[in-house]
């Protein structure tokens, strides 16, 4: 699978830096896999495109504020972004300039000691405390991704309640699952009211969602591992989704990801959890998800390819230059398309 084949212009000033408010009033471009002609709508007609009996599954993750500012021992700024706790209070993180023994002061008082790197390039970051959940809570930033925080503009604090679905419940997650950003709590009850289940699913967005895919032949691209759950209830809501012939729609590549991977179990789909690498590209058999929600990704990202892999590589990239001609705001703040 040639990475190139998924290379193409991206307008860079269509990506967004703000939200759509209210949240439902993002555009929703329609992708019908059986051929039909791409549509245009708004995400609050969802209700609408959708059929009793159809399953949704929402990935409940909620986002840490893992972004920190602080300062070196040496004087410079010093800025991570937390990704994997190792053991209590030790932490991975994702950084510049720093170097093994260097300490970091932190707002409030917190202080950590630089300890290395591991295999993945990531920074190994022992803090003073072993439970830095209360401190974050009221020190740390929402972690919006690199291009908003370089081109666009600082965080604030409508990014915290922002970058974070209506949903949200289990904490754990470094990165928003971005296509579930556009749901209300009224769109929500709409689909209930129309007879749409809703499953709810968790994987904690790591590393893994948005790594960049450097070989030259993507389908090589070793995925970073990420945790997921989904309870036995759930389950059953998308068993008999499937069992009486409803549409699973997965909101988002993660959820695509963690069902998947429950579908790939020895009994087949269930409840379950653990971590998965599952890395879906084109030629992937799907065996649960029959529909997608999902944001317009970069190009050569996993996301593309997951996506490229449902509603096929012609017809995707089809979407998106439709996309680009109608003004679609993009990435993890623009619109969303669905995939049926």
């Amino acid at each position: 699978m040639p990475l190139s084949d998924y290379d193409f212009p991206f307008p860079e000033e269509l990506v967004a830096s703000v939200p759509a408010e209210p949240r439902d009033s993002a555009r929703l471009l329609v992708l019908d896999r059986a051929g039909a002609a791409l549509r245009h709508a708004h995400f609050r007609d969802l209700p609408s495109l959708l059929k009793p009996g159809d399953c949704l599954v929402l990935n409940e993750t909620k986002v840490l504020p893992c972004r920190l500012l602080g300062k070196k021992s040496t004087g410079g700024k010093a800025e991570l972004l937390l990704v994997r706790e190792l053991e209590p209070g030790f932490w991975t993180a994702l950084a510049t300039g720093l170097k093994a023994g260097m300490r970091l002061s932190f707002p409030g008082g917190a202080e950590a000691q630089v300890e290395g790197l591991n295999e993945d390039g990531e920074y190994l970051c022992r803090f003073d405390r072993a439970d830095l959940s209360a401190y974050l809570a009221e020190h740390g930033h929402a972690p919006l991704p690199p291009y908003i925080l370089k081109r666009k503009r600082l965080p604030d604090a409508a990014d915290r309640e922002r970058y974070q679905t209506v949903y949200a419940s289990a904490a754990g997650s470094i990165a928003a699952p971005t296509a579930g950003l556009h749901f209300t709590a009224r769109l929500l009850d709409e689909l209930r009211g129309r007879g749409v289940g809703l499953a709810k699913v968790t994987l904690h967005v790591g590393r893994g969602t948005f790594r960049p895919v450097t070989v030259d032949d993507a389908s090589r691209h070793p995925m970073l591992p990420e945790h997921f759950h989904m309870a036995e209830a759930q389950a059953q809501l998308v068993a008999r989704a499937l069992r009486e012939g409803g549409r699973v729609v997965a909101v988002g590549t993660t959820s695509t990801r963690a069902l998947e991977t429950l579908a790939r179990q020895p009994g087949g789909f269930g409840p379950g959890q653990g971590w998965t690498s599952l890395y879906i590209c084109p030629g992937h058999e799907f065996r649960v998800v029959g529909g997608l929600i999902t944001n317009f990704h970069l190009p050569k990202s996993t996301p593309l390819f997951l996506a490229a892999a449902l509603a096929g590589r012609e017809r995707l990239l089809a979407a998106y230059r439709e996309a680009f001609r109608e003004r679609y705001r993009l990435y993890s703040y623009g619109d969303a398309m669905l995939v049926l």
